[in-house]
């Protein structure tokens, strides 16, 4: 009995010294300069932004909305987001007024939209030289831009009660700019051409949860430990 007891204890030893070493080498930078941790979430990433592409489906409802003349008083919180979103509304054939953090705004909704759509396309497939080239900004500050415009139009449209605009802004903010922003510079790729190492992963992380666990049983039977009810 004493020696089946120190078995365990040596086979619950070894077993948490080899889950301490796998554990070690995990956070040491062994792929690419990155640990496995980050080497996972840029996988998992890379490939969940393959699948939230969804400017064209964004641009076809902007094309399906009847041209709307909009005036609209936007209340920023920042001027110098205000200054930058000013530019952006005038690129896009908008009459922009105001200073501070306070805008006045005229111009065809849907031509606003197809611009700000635009932009995040371009960010979307990591043409950020594109978008700077275009605007003096760099990419991230042009969809920071665009989603702070988009925020405030839709809480003025609201307002106004152009539910269907408003809704119209909301789905290109939330589908089109957060995507682009969300996945800047990650290289987008398909499950199907990545399932290895994602079933991989997945078979990993369950054996590493059940060598763990048989670990501490092992360490704690060996100790003279027992579970009891």
């Amino acid at each position: 009995m004493k020696h089946k007891q120190n078995t365990k204890l040596v086979i619950g030893i070894v077993l948490l010294a080899s889950f301490a070493a796998v554990l070690v080498a995990i956070f040491l930078p062994l792929f690419g300069g990155h640990n496995a941790l980050n080497a996972l979430d840029n996988l998992y990433n890379s490939i969940s932004k393959g699948s939230a592409y969804y400017v064209p489906k964004v641009l076809q409802q902007i094309e399906s909305h009847p041209a709307t003349a909009v005036s609209l008083s936007l209340d920023y919180k920042q001027a110098e987001v205000a200054a930058r979103a000013a530019a952006l509304l005038e690129k896009a054939g908008a009459t922009v007024s105001g200073e501070g953090t306070e805008l006045h705004v005229e111009g065809d909704l849907v031509a606003i939209l197809k611009a700000c759509a635009a932009d995040a396309d371009s960010a979307y497939h990591g043409r950020g030289a594109e978008l700077e080239a275009r605007h003096g900004i760099a990419a991230q500050a042009v969809l920071h831009a665009w989603w702070s415009t988009l925020s405030v139009i839709e809480r003025d449209l609201t307002k106004k009660k152009l539910f269907a605009d408003a809704q119209l802004v909301h789905s290109v903010q939330t589908k089109a700019v957060e995507c682009a922003y969300n996945y800047y510079g990650i290289e987008a790729s398909k499950i199907s051409d990545r399932w290895g190492i994602v079933l991989l992963s997945l078979a990993f992380y369950v054996l590493y949860t059940v060598w763990y666990g048989y670990a501490i049983l092992y360490f704690f039977e060996g100790l003279g430990m027992r579970l009891s009810h």
